[in-house]
């Protein structure tokens, strides 16, 4: 029975892909039934789904080298989308290599749900097993991810938010960087100033999340007050004219609160208008903590950095390669935010390309590690201060 189950289980894997890719939940139910079977015949070098006798780390070894993860990405048009990409394009390489997958496609659209939709669509009918999202609307993608699912195709949504229940998500709880940002401003002071808010992008469930948080870890300190709130669209540019249009009607500022990708945008429009820098929050790029580097050295400027890394494209491929090997993984599975505190800037930053950001590797062990924190509700473990090749 063992066997018979095993030659057809490999038939319809190395013979009828397509098939496969259409009813990819039912075979792997059908897959959990053979290795509870399995065990009466010795001498198998199988891997068992369970992740409780993964060889490697936590690693899952299930055969996924006839299998296509696919990313959509919502938009490519900022140095850290396009890291991103390049990250996802680096381990989908060595990973095909090595014999893992067969294929991981990346497609980008112009920030426009629709477009995306489009290409999800199209990721479905050219059979992929998988498809990571880094959604442009919680809402509007519904529809295609509901029906990506119901073809047994695993979604993961990486880095955004969508409502449709049948996804996976890997994310960063957004509401501990309010609270990192919030905190140090507070400490630095002493609990009293005036700020400026730089949102991301209006209508974003991440901008949202963000903000939030910031809002309610302020919440603890009455006596910081926000002057006003901008979008910068995590752009340097797009910062920079919106924070130089409102600094006229503004007060002294102490600190400016931000989303990652503003920071230096901010820092020039207080320079331009002649006024003094106050603490800005930097996100991790190359040009804010270069500015730092450069502020530091010149009058002891201090402030903190803290966002996500480009890497996380990294984190969603290898959750989907391991929902595919057969890795139980839950619904949410928590990336550890990028915290830059004084003492590690001048590390992070030797290694760090101009118009790069923070960007720590994600091994497949690493994201095993990741995905069994989230089992075991511990936090997930803490970026080291590398960078890579971005």
């Amino acid at each position: 029975m063992c066997l018979i189950l095993h030659a057809r289980f490999y038939y319809l894997n190395g013979r009828m892909r397509s098939l496969v890719t259409r009813v990819h939940r039912r075979i792997s139910n059908a897959h959990k039934v053979f290795w509870r079977f399995a065990g009466c015949v010795t001498g198998l070098a199988l891997v068992a789904v369970n992740p409780a006798q993964a060889a490697d780390g936590g690693i899952v070894g299930g055969s996924t080298a006839s299998y296509s993860i696919a990313f959509s990405n919502s938009y490519a048009g900022s140095d850290f989308r396009k890291v991103m990409v390049r990250n996802w394009q680096e381990i989908a390489a060595q990973a095909q290599k090595d014999g893992l997958i067969r294929e991981a496609p990346v497609v980008s659209a112009n920030n426009s749900a629709s477009e995306q939709a489009a290409h999800i669509q199209d990721m479905i009918v050219k059979g992929a097993n998988a498809i990571v999202i880094l959604a442009a609307s919680d809402t509007a993608l519904n529809g295609v991810i509901r029906d990506a699912c119901n073809a047994g195709i695993v979604v993961v949504v990486m880095a955004s938010l969508v409502t449709e229940p049948c996804v996976y998500t890997v994310d960063y709880n957004w509401s501990a960087m309010g609270r990192v940002e919030m905190d140090y401003i507070a400490g630095r002071l002493k609990g009293n100033g005036t700020l400026l808010e730089i949102r991301g992008i209006a209508g974003d469930a991440t901008d949202k999340n963000i903000s939030d948080g910031i809002r309610k870890a302020a919440g603890d300190y009455p006596g910081l007050k926000f002057a006003k709130t901008v979008y910068g669209n995590w752009t340097a540019s797009v910062a920079r004219k919106e924070v130089a249009l409102a600094l006229p009607s503004l007060p002294s500022i102490d600190a400016v609160a931000t989303q990652g990708g503003d920071g230096y945008g901010a820092a020039m429009a207080f320079k331009a208008a002649g006024r003094p820098l106050p603490i800005i929050v930097m996100g991790n790029r190359q040009d804010e903590l270069a500015l730092w580097k450069q502020e530091r050295d010149a009058n002891g400027y201090e402030t903190v950095s803290v966002s996500a890394s480009p890497s996380v494209s990294q984190v969603g491929f290898w959750v989907a390669q391991q929902i595919l090997a057969g890795k139980q993984v839950p619904k949410f599975v928590e990336v550890p935010l990028v915290r830059i505190d004084a003492k590690d800037l001048d590390t992070w930053l030797a290694t760090m390309p101009v118009g790069g950001a923070a960007n720590p590797p994600y091994s497949q062990a690493s994201v095993a590690a990741m995905i069994d924190a989230a089992i075991s509700n511990t936090a997930p473990p803490t970026p080291l201060p590398e960078v890579t090749k971005q």
